[in-house]
C-alpha cells in the first residue's frame, strides 16, 4: 500500500510502500498529530524507519491495499 505525506514548504512527498494496513497507518498518524508528539514514525514494506516531523506535515494520503494482478492488460 502506499503512503504519501505532504511536508509544508518542500516540493517533494515522502513516498513508500507499507505493509501495514490502512487502518494501521491511519491510526498512527492520528496518533502523533493529537498526542502532541514531534515526530510522526512509520515503517516501510522493507522494514526501514520513516520519521517526519509533526509540525511539517502538511497531508498524509493513504492508499489501498491493492490485490495481485494476473495477466499482462491495463485498464
Amino acid at each position: 500500500m502506499e503512503v504519501r505525506i505532504g511536508v509544508r514548504d518542500v516540493g517533494r512527498e515522502v513516498t513508500f510502500e507499507s505493509a501495514q494496513t490502512p487502518a494501521a497507518v491511519r491510526e498512527s498518524v492520528t496518533e502523533a498529530l493529537s498526542s502532541g508528539s514531534s515526530v510522526l514514525e512509520l515503517q516501510d514494506e522493507k522494514g526501514q524507519t520513516i520519521i517526519v516531523p509533526t509540525a511539517t506535515i502538511a497531508y498524509v494520503e493513504i492508499g489501498v491495499q491493492e490485490k495481485g494482478r494476473v495477466g499482462f492488460g491495463t485498464h
